[in-house]
């Protein structure tokens, strides 16, 4: 016979862990159903480790630093395999948390694959599991390289398993992953060098964040190679050569790191015999409710390919439970003004639109931009000078808040409470009648004419 629940979640990483949680608070009996560690992407080789990661690099700056506020420091260097070791036990006393908190709340944890045997029919591993819904929150991971010696490259997962500092590294890709891990890398020490195809990283974010990054890794001592494609990776005394598909060959590296994309995890689930349908790119179709092809299987998360963050998949799957269990007739998430932070050197912080959605939206004339570039205080006294650069965009004669963006020390923990203002409907003159902050880079925002 087999075990029934109210609710199924595939995947125990951050977006599956709070539905399964929030569904059980209603009185929902749940259960998870998970074959690696709790956590996900993002506890185990994302967010959380990357980010571990970004403030030993961001400490390294500061000793650079420290020569200008009067310091005189004898740097030894860095213990990469200390810090490795202390990283991935932090990583595991949180997926240890995480299953006491499964615990806590009273949601089965299944340890195992699930298959579909039927819409509200799952087989884990012999066990057969009955639910009267079921959640997919499996979601994605690093897409391969698929040139010839692509397996010689590593991946973002791979990038956290790497025991010892590479001498000189090589990262393909512009997106947020491969320009975090390439600064990180450079920072700590590697020599890197950034091959991305186009002139710019970060094509879909702000064309000045985009221009803001490609300096900021240049002054981080990155190298940058443009219209770069891929055609082949080869292992010549004992070092990585990478040849591009016009023929320019890059200096050799003790390590590639490819980081151009990621995919959806929905191979072996068995969608077909529950009738679970999949966009053209491969992704699970999915509403506004997070509902699929089938009425009682929804998917949350970045197997869906709506934003693949970490907070959207939490909060997708916590309005889930409450609609489903909470009584909240209508409950779903807006897409629409998600912050996010990229950990570049500085940090990026964006929401809502970019200038050029907006005057694409509400065209030209009904557009205005303000904008500020300055040195922030903390490098008066220092050698290196890290500019910060902001802007807002507004729109119609209120001058609404459409689009906010930064990057500059300290934008990953300003955002979020300018992300609030952004998503209530600030206008321009809301910001102009709040008192600034000073001395602080923040208070640029509130004061821009």
């Amino acid at each position: 016979m087999p075990e029934k629940y109210d609710l199924a979640v595939i995947g125990g990483g951050s977006g599956g862990l709070a539905c399964a949680q929030r569904a059980a608070e209603y009185g929902a009996r749940a259960v998870v159903i998970e074959a690696g560690r709790l956590g996900g992407t993002c506890v185990n080789v994302g967010c959380v480790p990357k980010k571990v990661m970004w403030n030993a690099a961001e400490l390294a700056a500061g000793l650079d630093d420290a020569a200008g506020y009067g310091f005189a420091l004898e740097v030894r260097g860095l213990d990469f395999a200390a810090l490795k070791a202390k990283r991935d036990a932090y990583v595991e006393r949180l997926n240890g948390i995480y299953a006491k908190n499964l615990d806590k709340r009273g949601v089965t944890l299944i340890r195992g694959r699930a298959r579909f045997a039927g819409a509200q029919l799952l087989a884990v591993d012999g066990r057969k599991i009955e639910a009267g819904r079921v959640v997919i929150a499996t979601g994605g991971r690093p897409q391969r390289a698929r040139f010839p010696g692509g397996e010689l490259c590593i991946d973002s997962d791979g990038f956290f398993d790497l025991a010892a500092l590479p001498a000189r590294t090589l990262v393909a890709g512009s997106g947020y992953v491969a320009v975090e891990l390439a600064g990180i890398l450079a920072a700590l020490g590697s020599k890197v060098t950034l091959a991305i195809r186009f002139d710019r990283v970060l094509r879909s974010f702000d064309t000045m964040l985009g221009d803001g990054a490609m300096q900021a890794l240049r002054d981080g001592g990155v190298g940058i190679v443009t219209g770069a494609t891929t055609a082949s990776l080869a292992r010549k005394d004992g070092a990585l050569v990478a040849t591009l598909a016009d023929g320019r060959v890059l200096p050799p590296v003790d390590c590639m790191l490819w980081a151009a994309g990621r995919e959806p995890i929905v191979e072996d689930l068995g969608l077909e015999r529950a009738g679970v349908a999949l966009s053209a790119s491969g992704f699970v179709q999915v509403d506004r409710f997070q509902q699929t092809t089938v009425p009682q299987v929804f998917a949350i998360g970045d197997v869906t390919g709506h934003l693949p963050l970490t907070p959207v998949a939490i909060a997708a799957g916590r309005r889930l439970a409450d609609r489903l269990y909470g009584g909240m007739e209508g409950r779903h998430l807006d897409y629409g003004n998600v912050p996010t932070v990229v950990f570049t050197h500085p940090p990026i912080g964006t929401v809502g639109l970019t200038e050029a959605e907006a005057r694409a939206q509400f065209g030209d004339a009904a557009v205005r931009v303000y904008t500020s570039n300055f040195v922030p205080m903390y490098y008066a006294l220092t050698t290196h000078k890290a500019r910060a650069s902001m802007k807002l965009v507004v729109t119609g004669p209120e001058e609404r808040i459409v689009g906010l963006h930064v990057i500059g020390d300290g934008a990953d923990e300003m955002l979020q409470g300018f992300a609030v203002a952004v998503k209530m409907g600030a206008r321009k003159r809301d910001f102009d009648d709040t008192v600034a902050i000073h001395p602080t880079s923040a208070e640029e925002f509130v004061t821009m004419r």
